[in-house]
């Protein structure tokens, strides 16, 4: 394809007209080529534009492959080809915050990369503090973080953009420097220089220093002081000091949740002791073949879990809620349990869900997933959404004794404590024995009395002999 190019100003005169004729239909199969390129370029969005173009020059082309023509003393440019060079807008990708649940309508950002850190796929970039758990947003791909949209401990809600990632394989690709010739030559040994002269072995002893004719001021050892210590390097002990740490958003909102129960409910607490020994010598003769099959260690959660659940079944008041907007109970048909997990961010209560259709063995396994997502900082709010009764064990820690706060929207709450060797009377003899005291606290407007001591005695004899589960007794 050639197309006549009329040269710059004062290097060659202009295209002629009969020329032109000739030429103009090659000339706009060129200009309907150029067109679709610029129009593709223009379509993709691209963010760095570097178009080469050969041929538009004004004497000589712009790759060394294309020719030159003179006709009638003008330079005609005879084009092989076109480069463009682009880096397109879908190698840049915006980041935004994930979708809350229905409860949670904001979080903090806490950052931890960078801008110009390289993150890898799936690597963590920054964490979302939300009033029930953090969320993690990892990297969708491989690349560069190029900006972050929101400051560090700003607020975010569902689809606010984070920040922008540069893939890697889409970044362009820096030139290593070439070395040259000369400098990947071996350069030529500088001759060594020559060692300095050896000073000769003096042979006369050196002169004795003059003693002065003055006595020296001598000072007794008591006199001398010791030289000063900076006041900073000197520790002092005792010193009074503190320091003041900004709550995370999620020990807010507990504490927040833990005063709103205060002075919403009407809390009230009752106790009783479990004796801990048929269900200690159940653990310790199945516990083998128990872990043999479910690759689980039998523990006594799932036996406090059970024993809830057979008691909630009985008293449906301790399963339900008032509804403090229409004034209403909401009885719910089933049973969903929360399970307080201490974490170093906070107290957290994942939910184990429809628990009257589950034996031990899948309380074991549900609690272990929870507690292992719990610790590795990866549950979800779905993991803690909901929940109708809560189960704390202080005993894990050695709490001898407690009154739980209701967790709300719930109406009750179990703790359990420490199993210690009491003595206690059996069959009107003095007999040590493993117990455990156990509180329930519950909300007195909707719960009387009498339901909560009937609840918490069903748990202390379904615990005390599971036999009772097994026959619905």
């Amino acid at each position: 394809l050639s197309l006549p190019l009329p040269a710059c100003p004062g290097c060659a005169p202009p295209l002629s007209r009969p020329l032109g004729r000739v030429m103009l239909s090659r000339s706009r199969c060129l200009a309907r080529a150029l067109g679709r390129s610029l129009a593709a370029l223009q379509q993709g969005g691209c963010s760095h534009q570097r178009h080469s173009l050969s041929g538009f020059v004004c004497k000589k082309p712009a790759y060394s492959n294309s020719t030159t023509l003179q006709e009638h003393g003008t330079s005609l440019v005879r084009v092989q080809f076109f480069q463009t060079t682009t880096a397109c807008k879908q190698d840049v990708l915006t980041v935004k915050t994930p979708a809350f649940a229905e409860s949670v309508t904001e979080g903090d950002v806490r950052w931890e990369k960078a801008v110009g850190d390289a993150v890898q796929e799936d690597e963590v970039v920054c964490e979302i503090e939300t009033d029930k758990t953090s969320v993690q947003v990892p990297a969708p791909a491989a690349g560069i973080i190029e900006a972050l949209l929101v400051p560090d401990g700003g607020k975010v809600e569902g689809g606010t953009p984070l920040f922008t990632l540069r893939k890697t394989g889409a970044a362009p690709s820096k030139a290593k420097p070439v070395e040259s010739a000369a400098s990947a030559a071996p350069k030529p040994e500088l001759p060594l220089p020559p060692p300095p002269p050896r000073e000769p072995i003096p042979t006369a002893m050196p002169p004795v220093p003059p003693v002065p004719a003055q006595p020296m001021d001598t000072k007794p050892v008591s006199v001398v002081k010791p030289a000063s210590v900076p006041v900073d390097t000197v520790p002092v002990k005792g010193s009074r000091s503190e320091h003041r740490v900004k709550m995370n958003r999620m020990r807010q909102r507990i504490a927040q949740r833990l005063k709103e129960a205060q002075n919403t409910c009407a809390m009230l607490t009752t106790f009783n002791e479990v004796d801990m020994s048929n269900i200690q010598e159940m653990r310790a003769r199945h516990k083998d073949a128990f872990l043999k099959k479910h690759n689980l260690k039998l523990g006594f959660m799932s036996a406090f879990v059970k024993a809830a659940a057979f008691a909630l079944q009985e008293q449906p008041i301790v399963n339900a809620v008032i509804d403090d907007a229409t004034k209403e109970i909401v009885y719910r048909d089933y049973i969903d349990i929360s399970v307080a997990v201490a974490t170093p961010r906070g107290l957290v209560v994942p939910v184990l869900r429809n628990v009257e259709t589950m034996n031990f063995a899948d309380i074991e396994r549900a609690i272990n997933e929870l507690g292992e997502k719990a610790r590795k900082n990866e549950l979800a709010i779905e993991d803690m959404d909901g929940g109708t009764f809560t189960i704390s064990n202080g005993g894990v820690f050695g709490s001898l004794f407690g009154t739980p706060i209701i967790n709300p929207p719930q109406s009750a709450i179990l703790g359990m404590h420490g199993i210690f060797d009491r003595p206690v009377a059996i069959a009107g003899k003095a007999d040590v024995r493993p117990m455990m005291y156990v509180a329930l606290t519950y909300d007195h407007r909707l719960i009387d009395g009498r339901e909560a001591v009937l609840f918490l005695r069903k748990i202390k004899s379904a615990v005390e002999d599971p036999r009772i589960l097994l026959l619905d007794l």
